[in-house]
């Protein structure tokens, strides 16, 4: 079987340890996660855990039946086959040349990023999207000098059922 990636949304009580036991419960198996955001819901007892893991489907079910079984878990949604909306916040510290200060501002203008930070040698430059707009403009910069970058991990919301195509 191949690995797959996975958007797990997990929703928890809002409460001190529960990041700790559902990392735990990660590093114990061996299982990698390649990003997670966390913050409270629209009810303040209760925060959303948006992971992202590689996993082949035995590998997940048994990733979610261990989710299922930590105290705090409310509930567990393995995002894989639904229609859902995400979404990832970078930002990108590039290197800023008078000669190439221009050609990043139109790709800020192409991108509807913005520009963040002005420094005498650089840009910080925020943009969100999914993983195809964020890879375009990260591929696009590289050539110029990115210095640093940092992201938020992905969030994810299930589209109601009312707006699937």
């Amino acid at each position: 079987m191949t690995a797959e990636k996975h958007v797990l949304s997990i929703l928890v009580d809002n409460k001190p340890g529960v990041l700790s036991r559902i990392a735990g419960l990660f590093s114990g198996r061996g299982y990698n996660i390649e990003s997670l955001s966390v913050a409270e819901t629209m009810d303040p007892l209760v925060s959303r855990v948006t992971l992202v893991t590689k996993a082949d489907a035995p590998v997940i079910e048994q990733i979610e039946k261990q989710l299922n079984k930590l105290i705090n878990v409310i509930k567990v949604h393995d995002f894989t086959g639904a229609e859902y909306v995400q979404r990832e916040m970078v930002l990108i510290k590039v290197t800023a040349k008078p000669e190439h200060r221009a050609e990043i501002l139109r790709m800020v203008d192409i991108f509807r990023c913005k520009v963040v930070d002005v420094g005498m040698e650089h840009y910080t430059i925020e943009t969100t999207g999914d993983q195809g707009k964020i890879n375009a403009i990260l591929n696009l910069l590289k050539p110029i000098g990115i210095k640093e970058i940092v992201k938020t991990g992905i969030i994810a919301l299930l589209r109601d059922q009312y707006t699937k195509k």
